[in-house]
């Protein structure tokens, strides 16, 4: 049984005496926090939060977050972490006025992620995505969902999966992945859309 006391923290934002599902529209606005506060977590888990002046414990591993602002991980709900080249050169050329199929037309596009992917070991996807990775987690990130689709054919499509899989298995948050068959048509099925 492992338990953990957080002191002086400055600010707990996003605190509920309630679930709420969702928040819309100007609800959103609405950040509910605690200010000098503790929280103490037991295997795990939140068991409770209160101002500073309820603090009772002292016999539990401390730590002193010294006026620090304490907040929930972000939750990014779609990314694509798990890709074989950069496509900052692509976002430059549309920042500069060219149209989707002029990049195609320059080497550029899915189908070009799709080829370098193909190229690439799982061993080589695995190494980068895992430091994408671990960057989001140092930045907040608690939960991901990742999306293969620059595989498109099914042996790479499946590499992609078991990247993503192993970065699951090797990794402290929440992952799902997410099938994104077709993210391009394949330049083989080009005119055999069945």
């Amino acid at each position: 049984m492992s338990s953990l006391l957080i002191t002086n923290i400055g600010t707990i934002c996003q605190i509920a005496n309630q679930i709420i599902a969702k928040k819309c529209g100007n609800e959103m606005k609405a950040i509910q926090t605690l200010n000098d506060a503790f929280i103490r977590i037991e295997n795990g888990k939140i068991a409770q939060i209160g101002a500073m002046s309820q603090c009772l414990e002292t016999s539990l591993k401390t730590i002193n977050a010294k006026g620090g602002m304490l907040l929930p991980t972000f939750c990014d709900p779609h990314t694509h972490i798990v890709f074989a080249g950069s496509r900052e050169a692509e976002f430059i050329d549309k920042t500069q006025g060219l149209t989707y199929q002029q990049i195609f037309e320059k080497g550029g596009g899915i189908l070009n992620s799709a080829k370098k992917l193909q190229q690439t070991s799982p061993q080589k996807l695995y190494a980068d995505a895992s430091k994408r990775l671990k960057e989001m987690i140092k930045n907040g990130t608690g939960a991901i969902e990742i999306k293969s689709g620059y595989g498109l054919t099914l042996k790479d499509e499946l590499k992609m999966l078991k990247v993503i899989r192993k970065l699951k298995e090797n990794n402290p948050i929440d992952i799902k992945s997410t099938f994104l068959g077709a993210h391009a048509m394949p330049a083989e099925y080009k005119n055999d859309r069945q």
